[in-house]
């Protein structure tokens, strides 16, 4: 080796392999990266995803391919730019996709800087037509349909309170709320919704006029415009084809764009493509309050619906549930129009496929068990009854995860992986194991994945026309048999009552169970008034011959705080003893009041139990408590008595004597 002038060994950096034979490890094995600098480098880490539109006869230009994709990306801007419209001050905002944190590698990524405003060529770039306010003079980025990986990115890097936990799930904080606020909820009641709409007494809906809506939507536009990026989700609701919703999202967490992910139907790249404008717009401004002083607002959470506009607002909550929950209520609207019950229904399909809808408000059970690793999944939660059979509205499960267990509830448990959000958890500060156990932030834990996560979910989710309707009831009187056969008339009154008892934290303002009655089994939820949706479920079961049951999965020998829980492994011997015609054979006795019909033995469940009087120690009160329980169902249905169902209002008279007689 030559010396340098002061005296050193001078490097060799250039030279044959002979050079450095001699004493000098020398790996030139790999090429050197085709970089020039580190921005350079770290854009070659990621390629971007080539569309998958096939190119049509005629465009076998090489140019042409990039001209539509160019023509689609604008055309789609331009559609996010007029959702996000002032209603007042211009005709939407300057909408640039990607992340503004990543200016620098826009030109790698294909979408242009902000700043090169002077360039000609800023395809994905939509510009609004007049310009008179402050907002329009700022770009908005837009994180258009971001992969649950990169959702994790931008929660974990700009959301306090975004952790990954041991089992690859994201850990978010829904803020101040962790349930749903049904006070705060309001429907613009114009014209047609004060016709064809639910109103009064035990109606979800509680008013507000367009104006008010419009202010509340400026609001929320004018936050999110404010905001240096957006997520924006575009996806279905129902996967039946035929009757499917198109569905944009605009929210201002990566929380809420993956829960939404997660919970309603993703579109494939080609869907994507042709997505054009959605059906119905959510507005989810949920970091901002709104107005208090503004009319018909009583807190500063509003959760607000136009069914005319097709849109939904929300200001003063970041609770994801309400999101989900307000899809469903337009569902509500919607699908009957076109003929099809919509319903808030578990379902699930047997290997000889019978289908099974299991009812039942929150905590009752409806996801755990319509979750059956013997059968296939269709949905846990919300569902259609068309003529052609049932669909998930759906594309994912959002579980209760309060005292979840590996072993009580396998298929929950494994679900909750990466992609997975979990709500409100709390979990070790150095392993991420969750607890839980744990009702430090709230009782109301939950976890949102797509239905694939489970195992035997059946995808597409739909399914033939069902067999047997499982309406469920969490009973705090424990009064109510664990199993009855239901004719068609008692299954309709039991419908329409929706009795069950509000679970601990899944409402505001509710801290320990209390009987309550929630019309269809989801009164918060529904639009017309329950008799309409009593009908067609009256005439779908006659129509295609399925049975009804009720299905008490709350209290034994006593009522809360006296007896216990009637055991999860019963009452799933009890739903299997349904799916597999076992109870179609059994013997029945009637119960008193109720008019029951119970088994009197079923394979794998103590008989004693069957009969609620034998676990009750004391008769008297069991007597006395059933009675007070019949009195409460007859003054709830008092509201529903006037109603006419059916042609000639016959069915009413039917569903009235099919109540509890005393």
């Amino acid at each position: 080796m030559a010396s340098a002038q002061n005296g050193l060994t001078r490097i060799e950096t250039h030279g044959g392999k002979k050079k450095h034979e001699n004493g000098v490890c020398h790996d030139d094995s790999s090429a050197p990266v085709r970089a020039q600098t580190i921005d350079e480098l770290h854009s070659l880490q990621r390629k971007r995803s080539a569309p998958t539109t096939p190119i049509k006869d005629g465009a076998a230009s090489p140019f042409a391919a990039a001209l539509s994709e160019e023509e689609r990306q604008r055309q789609q801007l331009q559609s996010i730019s007029a959702s996000l419209a002032s209603l007042t001050r211009e005709t939407g905002p300057k909408v640039v996709r990607g992340d503004p944190a990543r200016k620098g590698e826009a030109a790698a990524k294909g979408a242009p800087s902000p700043h090169a405003q002077h360039h000609h060529h800023h395809h994905h770039l939509v510009t609004p037509t007049i310009s008179v306010s402050d907002s329009s003079l700022k770009f908005t980025h837009v994180l258009y349909n971001l992969s649950p990986a990169e959702l994790y990115e931008q929660a974990i890097k700009y959301e306090k309170g975004s952790f990954i936990t041991s089992s690859g799930a994201l850990a978010t904080l829904s803020g101040a709320k962790t349930g749903r606020s049904p006070r705060d909820k309001r429907v613009v009641k114009d014209e047609a919704a004060a016709q064809e709409l639910w109103w009064g007494k035990g109606s979800p809906n509680i008013e507000m006029d367009e104006h008010t809506f419009l202010t509340n939507r400026e609001r929320a536009v004018d936050y999110l415009n404010s905001l240096d990026k957006v997520f924006v989700n575009d996806q279905f609701l129902n996967w039946d084809t035929e009757n499917r919703i198109k569905v944009r999202i605009i929210s201002a967490r990566a929380y809420h764009s993956l829960f939404m992910h997660n919970m309603c139907i993703r579109p494939t790249e080609e869907e994507l493509e042709s997505f054009g404008t959605p059906d119905f717009t959510i507005y989810n401004a949920g970091q901002f309050p709104c107005n208090r002083y503004t009319h018909y607002m009583t807190s500063s959470t509003s959760v607000d619906i136009n069914l005319a506009r097709r849109e939904m607002v929300i200001l003063g909550t970041q609770y994801a549930g309400e999101m989900k929950k307000g899809l469903f209520g337009v569902m509500h609207y919607l699908m009957p129009r076109r003929g099809i019950l919509s319903l808030h229904s578990g379902c699930n399909m047997g290997k000889q496929g019978d289908v099974a809808l299991f009812f039942g408000l929150s905590g009752t059970g409806k996801t755990t068990l319509s979750t059956d690793h013997n059968r296939l999944l269709i949905g846990d939660d919300e569902h259609c009854w068309s003529d052609s059979g049932v669909s998930n509205i759906e594309g994912g499960c959002y579980a209760k995860c309060i005292d979840l267990s590996r072993e009580k509830e396998p298929d929950i448990w494994n679900a909750i992986k990466f992609g997975t959000v979990l709500e409100n958890v709390v979990f070790d500060e150095h392993t991420r194991e969750v607890d839980y156990t744990d009702k430090s932030v709230t009782e109301n834990t939950r976890a949102a994945y797509p239905i694939e996560y489970i195992p035997n979910a059946k995808i597409p989710c739909v399914g033939p026309h069902p067999t047997n309707v499982i309406l469920l009831a969490c009973d705090a009187f424990g009064v109510l048999p664990p199993v009855s056969k239901l004719n068609l008339a008692q299954t309709m009154y039991h419908f329409i009552s929706g009795y069950t008892a509000l679970v601990a934290g899944t409402e505001d303002g509710i801290k320990e169970p209390q009987a309550t009655f929630s019309a269809c089994f989801g009164a918060a939820f529904i639009m017309l008034h329950p008799t309409k949706y009593a009908a067609m479920l009256a005439e779908k079961m006659q129509k295609y011959g399925a049975t009804g049951w009720l299905v008490n999965t709350g209290w034994s020998g006593g009522r809360y705080g006296v007896g216990k829980r009637i055991k999860l492994p019963y009452t799933r011997k009890i739903i299997d003893a349904i799916h597999s015609g076992e109870l179609l054979t059994a013997n029945y006795k009637k119960t008193e009041v109720f008019g029951l019909e119970i088994p009197t033995e079923i394979d794998g469940v103590p008989s004693e139990i069957l009969d609620p009087i034998n676990t009750w120690t004391d008769k008297g009160a069991y007597k006395e408590t059933l009675l007070k329980l019949a009195g409460l169902f007859k003054k709830n249905f008092e509201v529903f008595a006037n109603y006419k169902i059916g042609g000639d209002g016959s069915l009413t008279e039917e569903i009235l004597a099919a109540g509890p007689n005393f």
